[in-house]
């Protein structure tokens, strides 16, 4: 009986697992514009989700900051966004749209709130973001230790470009901007763990405001435009006709 074989350092993954990864780009902000294809406005508004994602991202967020400047209490403040939450669930639910990012919102605003509500501090429905952000932080900081930057990974998803790593130039801009989501991520724990330990929760909801869509749009912009850039230059190169050797 022979034994299967081993994977060898490099060999493509399994396709199950490939396909996964891919639709998971697909669907993430940087999936709503295929590397090499030239970025729109109307491009960046579907990758934010629309007016719709808008509103959802950004609404829970003012209203923490606009109630509990006006009552400076723990339970109203939290317990506004969370009603709004689930309107929003109960809306996608009745147009008939999809209901994942609704209900993926509540759970988090739910348990940010539950979180401050238990301790009795507000600073405690920022925690949970907190944790988020490290994550990606973490898993941001292992692709580039790994050699294998995170961006690049995706951008290979998404072009079924599974060398690109062995293209100095499209390695190189990968990883650059790698560390422009880690600076995003870096620079959001930088500013607002501090006013989450001075517990000033009023300050921190205004800096995730800004923080918050906000930057990841910009952030989601200028990756896109740094990837093109470089798949547009490989299209270019590999499309160009060859100049004749000299005789």
């Amino acid at each position: 009986m022979s034994a299967d074989p081993t994977p060898t350092p490099g060999a493509p993954a399994d396709p199950d697992v490939r396909a996964a990864l891919t639709a998971a780009a697909r669907r993430s902000g940087f999936g709503r514009v295929e590397p090499g294809e030239r970025p729109t406005a109307h491009a960046l508004w579907g990758a934010v989700g629309g007016v719709r994602g808008l509103v959802e991202s950004l609404l829970p967020g003012f209203l923490f900051l606009v109630v509990f400047t006006i009552t400076q209490e723990v339970a109203p403040s939290v317990l506004v966004p969370l009603g709004i939450a689930v309107v929003f669930v109960l809306v996608r639910a009745l147009t008939r749209s999809p209901v994942a990012p609704a209900v993926i919102g509540l759970v988090g605003i739910g348990l940010s709130a539950g979180l401050a509500l238990w301790t009795g501090r507000a600073e405690e429905n920022f925690l949970l973001g907190f944790v988020i952000n490290g994550v990606w932080l973490a898993a941001l900081l292992i692709s580039l230790l790994a050699r294998r930057p995170l961006i690049g990974v995706i951008a290979g998803l998404l072009t079924g470009d599974s060398e690109w790593r062995a293209d100095p130039a499209k390695r190189t801009v990968l990883t650059v901007a790698t560390w422009l989501w880690v600076g995003m991520f870096v620079l959001r724990l930088g500013v607002q763990v501090p006013f989450y330990l001075a517990e000033q929760a009023a300050a921190l909801a205004a800096t995730k405001l800004l923080m918050g869509l906000p930057l990841y749009a910009a952030v989601l912009w200028i990756t896109w435009l740094m990837v093109r850039a470089v798949y547009a230059r490989g299209a270019e190169t590999a499309g160009s006709p060859q100049k004749p050797a000299s005789e």
